[in-house]
C-alpha cells in the first residue's frame, strides 16, 4: 500500500513538473498571467463607478435677484457641476437633445415669493438622474434655509459604516478581482485537457500508469495556483494603490479563492469535456461565464431579481465568493464567520469537479 503510494506521488510530481513548465516556458503566457488581471483591474477600478464627480447643469434664471445669485454660487462651489446659463427653456432643450448638460434647473422670475423650482433630469442614464437630481435638490434644500436662517425641525446625522465615504470603488474592486479570477482559472480549465487532445498526448498519457485522479490533480494544482497568485496580486494593488483595506486577512482570502476555484475548475474542466478544440472550449465556458456573472451580483443587487432567479443564483459560486470577499475586504471578520456560503462554495465546486471526472475518458 505504501509502496503504491510513494509510485503515484512519483508521477504526480513528473506531472506536475510538466505542467509547470509547459505553463511557464512561454513568455506569452507568463505575460498573460501577470498582465491582463492588472490591466482588468486598473481599468475597471477607476472606470466602474456611479458616483457622479463632473456634471454640465443649464441655468435658465429668470430671476436675476439676489436669492437666485445665491443659489448658483452655493451649487458652483461644489466643483462637482459646470453651469452652463442660459436665456429660455427652448435652448435649455437643445442643449439637452445634444447631449450637452444633463441637468436642466429653471429658475422662477419670482422665486422669493413662489419658492419652487424645476429640476428636468436626462433620464436615459437613469442611476446618473438620480444622483444629480437628488444632490441639487439637498443643496436648494439648504442654501434656502441658509438664506432665511430657519432651523430645520430635525437634524439628520449621517454615518456609514465600513466605507465611510461610500466610495463605488472600494465595493467595486473586490468584485473585479472576483471576475478575473473566475473568468482567467475557468479559461484556463476548459482549454487544458484540451490542449493535450489537440496536440496528440492526451492518449499517450491515459495509456500509463498515470491515474484518473493522479490526471485531474496535475491539471487542477497549476491553475489553482495561478488563481491563487492572481487573488494575492490584485489584493496587493487593491491595498497598496486604491487604499482598500483588506481587514479579514490574507490567510482568509486564500481559503475563500481555493474554495472557488474548486467551482471554476470543475466547470472548466466539464466544458471540456464536451469540446474537441481549443475554439470549442472557449465558447463553452463562456456559455457559463456570462450568466453566473448576472446572477452573481456583481453589478445588479441580487434582491432585485425575480425570486425564480435569487433561487437560481444559489447554484452560482460566484455570487457566494463575492459575498465573502466583500466582507473581507471592508467589514472584517474571518472566512469562518460566512458558513452558509462556505459550505455551497465547496457543495458546488465538489460537484462540478465529480461530474468532471466522471465525463473524462
Amino acid at each position: 500500500m505504501i509502496a503504491a503510494v510513494l509510485r503515484s506521488l512519483r508521477r504526480l510530481r513528473v506531472l506536475l513538473g510538466k505542467e509547470f513548465l509547459q505553463l511557464l516556458r512561454d513568455p506569452r503566457m507568463r505575460f498573460v498571467l501577470v498582465a491582463p488581471p492588472l490591466i482588468q483591474l486598473v481599468l475597471f477600478g477607476y472606470a466602474a463607478t456611479f458616483d457622479v464627480r463632473h456634471a454640465t447643469v443649464a441655468v435658465v434664471d429668470h430671476d436675476g435677484g439676489p436669492a437666485s445669485r445665491a443659489l448658483i454660487a452655493s451649487i458652483r462651489a461644489t466643483g462637482h457641476y459646470t453651469l452652463q446659463m442660459l436665456p429660455d427653456m427652448r435652448q435649455a432643450a437643445a442643449a439637452m437633445d445634444r447631449d450637452e448638460v444633463r441637468v436642466i434647473l429653471q429658475i422662477p422670475a419670482d422665486l422669493a415669493t413662489r419658492r419652487e423650482l424645476q429640476l428636468l433630469a436626462d433620464g436615459s442614464d437613469p442611476n446618473s438622474a438620480q444622483l444629480i437630481a437628488g444632490e441639487l435638490s439637498r443643496l436648494v434644500a439648504q442654501a434656502s434655509l441658509a438664506a432665511t436662517g430657519a432651523v430645520p425641525p430635525i437634524r439628520v446625522e449621517e454615518r456609514a459604516w465600513f466605507n465611510p465615504n461610500l466610495e463605488d470603488r472600494w465595493y467595486f474592486i473586490p468584485g473585479i478581482m472576483a471576475n478575473v479570477i473566475f473568468v482567467s482559472t475557468m479559461m484556463l480549465s476548459a482549454m487544458i485537457v484540451v490542449r493535450e487532445r489537440e496536440y496528440g498526448t492526451l492518449e499517450r498519457l491515459l495509456v500509463t500508469p498515470v491515474g484518473r485522479l493522479e490526471f485531474l490533480l496535475c491539471k487542477l494544482l497549476p491553475v489553482a495556483c495561478v488563481g491563487v497568485f492572481d487573488a494575492l496580486l490584485i489584493a496587493a494593488v487593491a491595498v497598496g494603490w486604491f487604499g482598500i483595506p483588506l481587514q479579514g486577512g490574507v490567510l482568509s482570502l486564500v481559503v475563500a479563492t481555493l474554495l472557488l476555484l474548486l467551482g471554476t475548475e470543475g466547470l472548466g474542466l466539464l466544458a471540456s469535456t464536451y469540446a474537441a478544440t481549443q475554439q470549442q472550449a472557449m465558447m463553452s465556458a463562456a456559455f457559463f461565464i456570462m450568466p453566473m456573472i448576472v446572477l452573481s451580483g456583481f453589478a445588479f443587487p441580487i434582491r432585485n431579481m425575480p425570486q425564480v432567479l435569487q433561487w437560481l443564483s444559489l447554484a452560482d459560486p460566484l455570487r457566494h465568493y463575492l459575498i465573502v470577499i466583500r466582507s473581507l475586504f471592508l467589514q472584517g471578520g474571518s472566512v469562518l464567520a460566512h458558513p452558509f456560503e462556505l459550505g455551497l462554495l465547496t457543495l458546488l465546486g465538489s460537484a462540478a469537479l465529480t461530474m468532471a471526472a466522471l465525463r473524462l475518458r
